[in-house]
């Protein structure tokens, strides 16, 4: 009798292909999850600089180039173009306040002057002239009034007199008669001339004020000639040292051309020019400082020049104390601050920077064998270094060398 064998459920082969297929699932797991698929590069650690991430003080500025000039200075211009007749000081010397320093000649300038003020002269002496009539005329109706008023006085005094003599009956009708017309006559004569001398007053008054407004209009201009005339001599306009003073006899200097400069030589500031990615972060009185003798001086900004040429605009900076014993034309290296010192995450500043834009970083991991690519966030910078907002913890190292030979890769690995 045949006895039934039953099937086994789980074989050698079956177990086999299920660990198998099993084997070959974890491994496309693995390679799809648990992989490391980051792209890297194997480097030379002791060809590139690492740093430590700090936390210290931090101010943010920039390094700007200083020229140290006088105080003040003051440009001499050729107000009136012409040929240098005359030189009476040179380059370098001490000058005070209304020296002559040169004289121009303008035959042209001289002759349109000469013709001006020869009409301007025949104007006023037109003016004088019919002053002198107004003031004759009021002179002469005062001595008219003076004569009615005599005329008066002695007819009045005749009719009183007369009058009594009348009462008295010692002189006749006629003769009482013709004194008291003649008194009449002489006061109405009075009272004319002087309504006629208040009128005339009046009117000369009026044409006294407007011929004196038209003297003083034409002595003006006058004096205006000989003052544009006198700006051929180019003087001193204030007490100091004559510099970059270039002028020979004989040579023709245009309006409005530079000659040269005095310089007040009791002080010193700086001028300094800064790029114009700065300009709207800079203001008067803004600080900077720089080392010199073993000192440290600070000066504040003073003044601001608009214009920008070249990707800079330039700025006055002042001392807030006595200056060092620093010469005209020095160039002193300045830190310009926008900001005050401030306790911040910071590193070094590096290459790194001009690859990453301060977007991201390699930091060395624990063991110290390899950096791994990380976002940061930088904030503000100076000459030495950056300020880290996100992304770092103190104590961590970083790579700061230049990326340039790095390409993007996400790990470094040392060798």
């Amino acid at each position: 009798m045949d006895k039934i064998i039953e099937k086994k459920r789980w074989t050698v082969k079956k177990l086999l292909s299920i660990a198998g297929v099993s084997a070959f699932a974890l491994f496309i797991i693995y390679l799809l999850v648990f992989r490391d698929t980051s792209s890297r590069l194997y480097v030379d650690k002791d060809k590139m600089t690492i740093a430590g991430v700090e936390q210290g003080r931090f101010q943010e500025f920039i390094p700007v180039d200083g020229v140290v000039q006088p105080i003040v200075t003051i440009h001499l211009d050729a107000v009136l173009g012409g040929r240098v007749e005359e030189i009476f000081v040179r380059d370098g010397a001490q000058v005070e306040e209304g020296d002559k320093i040169l004289r121009l000649s303008n035959a042209q300038v001289e002759l349109s002057h000469m013709q001006q003020e020869n009409t301007a002269l025949e104007v006023l002496d037109r003016y004088q002239n019919t002053r002198l009539n107004l003031e004759r005329n009021m002179f002469s109706l005062e001595r008219q009034l003076a004569d009615l008023e005599y005329r008066l006085d002695f007819a009045q005094k005749d009719y009183l007199r007369k009058k009594h003599f009348f009462e008295q009956g010692v002189i006749s009708d006629e003769e009482y008669e013709n004194a008291e017309r003649e008194y009449r006559f002489a006061l109405r004569n009075f009272e004319i001339g002087v309504r006629t001398m208040q009128h005339d007053s009046m009117y000369v008054s009026t044409q006294m004020q407007q011929i004196n407004q038209y003297i003083s209009r034409v002595e003006e201009n006058i004096n205006m000639l000989h003052q544009t005339i006198d700006q051929l001599i180019i003087r001193s306009p204030i007490g100091g040292q004559l510099s970059s003073f270039n002028v020979e006899r004989g040579e023709t200097k245009s309006a409005g051309q530079n000659l040269g400069q005095i310089d007040v030589l009791d002080g010193f500031k700086l001028r300094a020019r800064i790029d114009e990615r700065y300009v709207n972060r800079t203001y008067i009185g803004q600080p900077a400082s720089f080392d010199y003798g073993g000192q440290t001086y600070n000066l504040e900004i003073s003044k601001i020049y608009s214009t920008i040429t070249g990707g800079a605009f330039e700025v006055d900076l002042e001392f807030n104390s006595e200056p060092p014993a620093i010469r005209r034309g020095q160039t002193l290296q300045l830190r310009l601050q926008f900001s005050g010192v401030a306790d911040a995450l910071i590193i070094p500043r590096g290459g790194f920077y001009q690859t990453t834009g301060g977007n991201w970083i390699y930091v060395l991991d624990a063991s110290g064998s390899q950096a791994v690519k990380r976002p940061i966030r930088i904030g503000r910078q100076n000459i030495h270094h950056y300020e880290v907002l996100e992304g770092l913890e103190p104590g961590e190292r970083v790579i700061t060398s230049s990326y340039d030979s790095y390409g993007d890769k996400d790990r470094l690995v040392f060798r």
